[in-house]
């Protein structure tokens, strides 16, 4: 399961739909309801940009919510700026040369060439990118070899790219692909590097902070909102956002009982359904 609470969010949508259109008299405009697919990486919102979500007519402003299982319920955070980060998910294969274990001299390891960059990927975050900037890169798989007596010839390697500047963004992609090119050409091996999908930062703006704000201090209370600290988990809410400046707020489902639930994406994830 994906666990992170799209079936609350769906209910929402549907709850949010029920009301707009009950009360559609009173409307000053029109609005759209986006049920979006493949949120996390996958490219759904720019699929639907480019099916014409954004046309005819053209939003002025978009807002979302996303349920969190690690705040309290009904407690709501809205803030101005980046709320979450870039999300890039990164490919690489090294070839080398297989062989026997026992004549190493006749290969090109291609498991000790991607180890050596795994190490080495992570000084581009201490040593590249400005220490007042915020970065990730995790390399979350490798996979290489068959048998414990027989070298590689090839190794893959899949990771993740966090980040929140636009400029951070491009030169972490770049310095993955150089840094992984030096170490490949000292052990005469070669790589591939491809960055197959991703989606940007999700940043709210001034104004769609200000009136969600406001909108959540009548629903919840004032003592309710709150603020946190940019967190690297991406949203492709944020190709809708830089097309239609507003917000993206998080909204608290833990259980006043049992505490937080435990974290989504986590097979024991769960919510309160009383928000």
């Amino acid at each position: 399961m994906h666990a992170c609470g799209h079936d609350g969010h769906t209910a929402i949508g549907m709850g949010v739909a029920q009301l707009l259109a009950r009360h559609r008299a009173a409307l000053k405009g029109r609005v759209k309801l986006v049920f979006q697919p493949a949120e996390e990486g996958m490219g759904g919102a720019m699929a639907m940009i480019k099916d014409g979500v954004m046309e005819g007519p053209t939003p002025s402003a978009a807002f979302a919510l996303h349920l969190w299982s690690r705040l309290p319920l009904n407690q709501v955070v809205v803030q101005s700026g980046p709320l979450w980060a870039a999300a890039d998910k990164f490919e690489m294969v090294v070839h080398g040369k297989g062989g026997h274990g026992a004549t190493p001299h006749d290969t090109i390891d291609a498991t000790l060439v991607a180890s050596q960059i795994v190490v080495a990927l992570q000084s581009i975050v201490a040593r590249n990118v400005n220490p007042s900037e915020t970065a990730v890169v995790t390399v979350g798989s490798l996979h290489s070899g068959s048998a414990g007596n027989i070298i590689s010839e090839r190794a893959e390697l899949t990771g993740t790219i966090r980040s929140f500047n636009p400029d951070v963004r491009d030169l972490l992609h770049r310095r993955i692909d150089e840094v992984a090119a030096g170490i490949c050409q000292a052990f005469g091996a070669r790589h591939e590097f491809q960055v197959p999908g991703g989606c940007p930062a999700t940043v709210n703006s001034p104004a769609g902070a200000e009136l969600m704000q406001r909108v959540a201090e009548a629903v919840v209370g004032p003592e309710q909102i709150a603020q946190i600290a940019p967190m690297m988990v991406g949203e492709d809410m944020s190709e809708f956002l830089n097309r239609a400046p507003g917000c993206f707020v998080l909204v608290g489902a833990a259980s006043p009982e049992t505490g937080p639930f435990s974290p989504h994406h986590s097979p024991t994830f769960d919510f309160d359904e009383r928000m």
